[in-house]
């Protein structure tokens, strides 16, 4: 599923989720949400963190493997 290469991409860039969400200009505990699929995650987020991350949304969509 898409929300764990979320939070692998979170993890190997030593993030923690109150830092990904100071960049997405949210509360942690809304990002914490969106990592748990209890929230949707808005385009314009996934959006932002692709570009952060310097990845492509089929990469974290899981479509595919290439980042």
């Amino acid at each position: 599923m898409f929300l764990r290469r979320l939070r692998d991409l979170r993890e190997d860039h030593d993030l923690k989720q109150k830092d990904v969400a100071d960049l997405l200009g949210i509360q942690q505990t809304v990002y914490s949400r969106y990592e748990r699929g209890f929230q949707n995650i808005p385009l314009e987020h996934l959006v932002k963190l692709a570009d952060y991350y310097q990845v492509s949304l089929d990469y974290i969509f899981e479509r595919d493997g290439k980042k």
